[in-house]
């Protein structure tokens, strides 16, 4: 049985760790906050981008645009996925339902060539390891991503699916839904679905004028379409990375209290014990006098 120095340096060990779990509850609270007024200032956004797009799809001719091409094969055709995860940990199992779906997707396309793009240290870590070819990574993501980061993730997987390296470009990532739920999404970024337009019952479609030309502003606004859903991940994915840490510290917090509990139930049995023998050895020695 330990001795009680040992377990008062336990209880004293556990007690430190508490209060650093605490303060990463804390801080992960705070950042969460203003993660998910981005996250919910973005959806509006998103959803306004591809409205624009219907709106101007029934007045061009979207199979000559690249993005929007299915090419024969596309289902086994050479791909990249798009693995999004977080740059630290103690975040539960944030990270580690990422690699697993991606397993899941590497193991259900046997023979067909993938390569990954890493946004997230982890995900480097983790994944660099298994042979795949990585196209790209990118660590060290600043608090508040910006469209520039955004930018720099969509631009080598636009360009491999337009030079033809790749036929199709997935996503993999976590999706905020609340503070205690985060939804894994994998999802097809490239080729786009067809855009098509969805008037609101009752209403009459408006014929607009456009400047330069309907097509034109249609083809560049796919290509920032694409770029606003790469932004809205990485935002979802920093929203539920916060919400999982803060999870993950309160039930650490919640468990270091129930260990101080039992260490401080077990040290003054063990107590109890030595002075239960001491006062034994005086009485048997006054018995022997």
């Amino acid at each position: 049985m330990p001795s009680l120095i040992d377990m008062r340096r336990r209880i004293r060990a556990v007690k430190s760790t508490q209060q650093i779990t605490k303060a990463m509850k804390m801080v992960a609270a705070s950042k969460l906050r203003r993660a998910q007024e981005r996250v919910v200032q973005t959806r509006p956004f998103a959803r306004e981008a591809r409205r624009v797009l219907e709106s101007i799809a029934a007045r061009v001719d979207q199979t000559v645009h690249p993005l929007l091409m299915r090419r024969p094969g596309t289902d086994k055709g050479a791909t990249l996925l798009l693995v999004i995860t977080s740059d630290r940990g103690l975040c539960g199992s944030f990270n580690t339902n990422i690699i697993k779906a991606t397993g899941h997707f590497l193991a259900s396309n046997p023979g067909r060539p993938v390569s990954l793009g890493l946004i997230g240290r982890k995900g480097r870590d983790m994944l660099g390891r298994r042979g795949v070819p990585v196209r790209f990574q990118h660590v060290n993501l600043p608090k508040n991503i910006t469209f520039e980061e955004a930018q720099a993730v969509a631009e080598p997987a636009l360009k491999d699916f337009l030079d033809g390296t790749v036929d199709s470009v997935h996503m993999v990532y976590n999706e905020f839904k609340s503070v205690i739920q985060q939804k894994l999404v994998m999802e097809q970024l490239l080729p786009l679905e067809p855009v098509t337009e969805k008037p609101a019952a009752g209403e009459a479609t408006t014929d607009y004028i456009y400047e330069p030309s309907a097509q034109r502003i249609f083809d560049q606004l796919l290509v920032r379409f694409v770029e606003v859903q790469v932004m809205r991940a990485l935002l979802e994915s920093n929203a539920a990375f916060y919400a999982a840490q803060m999870t993950a510290m309160e039930a650490a917090t919640r468990n270091s209290a129930e260990m101080i509990e039992d260490l401080t139930l077990t040290m003054n049995k063990v107590r109890q014990a030595a002075i239960t023998r001491e006062i034994i050895e005086v009485v048997s020695g006054a018995q022997a006098l």
